[in-house]
């Protein structure tokens, strides 16, 4: 079995740095008759939305087996669990809270605390209660006021438990991916609908912040973001110009806000129709101070300049590709982190989300997956780079803790380091699971 490479002289290896796994509630729970309907039931019934026609009814069965999945953690050694809550799974239609629900949670996390692990928990990975999305969803800007009181309803349950709380996971997949592209919940295919999106749930974390510093000032409080460094396809003005639009639309159009308070130039080259509706004192809610930052890395995007588009993506082939058909680039992960670090005053980072999926198979017990090794690892080693230029990373969560539903895709594409059966409901320890453990067994004896 190949291992991780970090040195055990490493920033990353001394005791104050955390090694972690993340999941999230719709991709692993199952249990749908013990919640709410969510948005990605709606779509998952759709025609066509999701590659196998699956759905997240039963996936890991999380709910039955989180026992079993609080042991591998902690046979695996892992410093903390990061989760997000299922906003339907707590909360009723009348804005009350499902104490069922909650307790759920409440044990989870008193069995981490059990074993010594930190509870990161994020409040809103794209399961939006769908009573919400048949008032409009992320374009009725009611909901950013229902999702600060659903935040301020659960929040004194459960706050003694939890290290860290996020309050969204990635509004760009959620704003454009669902909004915008229509490939996500709820499916819609327009840009305004995308910009609205966005600043609704940018203005929904701001108004959260504002409760989680007065109810649970003890936390670290943040956000977490998605980012996929951008390089031109050539040399050329027009593709360097094309290269910097698409990083503003795609990547700053969600940090330039929380950090400077104001939306990035491209803002201003966008037809008045698109222009997200702003009202007054928004821009400073949405700015409040974070605790931290996480930071979900999985690949780079090549763009060209286009003829009626500001910017329009190639397929580069210059690298190995996971099977999701994303290139493997931990240089640009590097490059990543340290070119926001001198752009912006960050608060600190944690790495909240790093990992590959691939056509993982059980072969005699055994799940022998050496390119998902070999992409942490090199990961890794670029989060040490970036610690050593000053990137103030204080963790790393690996994605995922378990196979689960990969929202469009289905059950056909694999993440965990942790295979899942998902006839039998069968965990197995992947080589990767494996390697994890020996790093941090490293780690805890250097």
């Amino acid at each position: 079995m190949k291992h991780f490479r970090l040195a055990t002289t490493s920033n990353m290896m001394q005791p104050d740095f955390i090694f972690g796994v993340a999941t999230s509630s719709y991709q692993i729970e199952g249990a749908r008759n013990t919640r709410l309907k969510a948005n990605w039931d709606t779509f998952c019934e759709k025609g066509g939305a999701i590659v196998d026609s699956s759905n997240g009814d039963e996936s890991c069965e999380h709910i039955v087996h989180w026992q079993q999945d609080v042991a591998i953690m902690a046979d695996i050694g892992v410093d903390a669990y990061r989760l997000s809550l299922s906003w339907c799974r707590v909360m009723l239609e009348d804005g009350t809270v499902n104490l069922e629900g909650v307790k759920f949670y409440i044990n989870l996390f008193q069995a981490l605390k059990a074993h010594g692990m930190k509870v990161f928990v994020t409040f809103y990975h794209w399961d939006l209660p769908d009573y919400l999305d048949s008032q409009g969803g992320w374009l009725n800007r009611q909901t950013a006021y229902e999702f600060a009181n659903y935040v301020e309803t659960v929040t004194p349950y459960i706050a003694a438990y939890v290290d860290s709380f996020a309050t969204l996971n990635e509004p760009f997949c959620s704003a454009y991916l669902g909004y915008e592209l229509g490939i996500h919940a709820p499916g819609h295919t327009s840009q305004k609908a995308g910009k609205i999106a966005a600043h609704n749930l940018l203005l929904a974390h701001g108004l959260a912040m504002e409760v989680l510093n007065r109810l649970s000032p003890s936390t670290e409080n943040g956000i977490v973001l998605n980012f996929s460094p951008c390089y031109p396809l050539t040399n050329s003005d027009q593709d360097t110009i094309a290269c910097r639009y698409a990083d503003e639309y795609l990547n700053l159009w969600y940090l330039m806000p929380l950090l400077e308070g104001r939306y990035p130039d491209i803002a201003d080259v966008l037809p008045d129709d698109v222009k997200p509706e702003i009202a007054a004192g928004d821009m400073a809610i949405i700015a409040a101070p974070l605790d931290f930052i996480g930071i979900n890395y999985y690949t780079r995007k090549v763009y060209q300049a286009g003829n009626k588009v500001l910017f329009k993506e190639v397929d580069s082939n210059e690298y190995a590709k996971t099977a999701m058909g994303w290139e493997v680039v931990p240089s640009a992960f590097v490059d990543l982190l340290t070119d926001l670090n001198k752009r912006f005053q960050l608060p600190n980072i944690y790495i909240t989300e790093n990992g590959a999926a691939f056509d993982d198979e059980v072969i005699d017990g055994e799940v022998n997956d050496q390119a998902r090794i070999e992409y942490i690892d090199g990961h890794l080693l670029a989060v040490e780079k970036a610690i050593q230029q000053g990137v103030p990373v204080k963790g790393y969560f690996v994605w995922s803790l378990l196979d689960n539903f990969e929202w469009s895709e289905g059950y056909t594409k694999r993440f965990g380091i942790v295979h899942v059966d998902y006839k039998t409901q069968k965990r197995t320890l992947k080589q990767s699971a494996l390697a994890y453990k020996a790093l941090i067994n490293a780690r805890n004896s250097n």
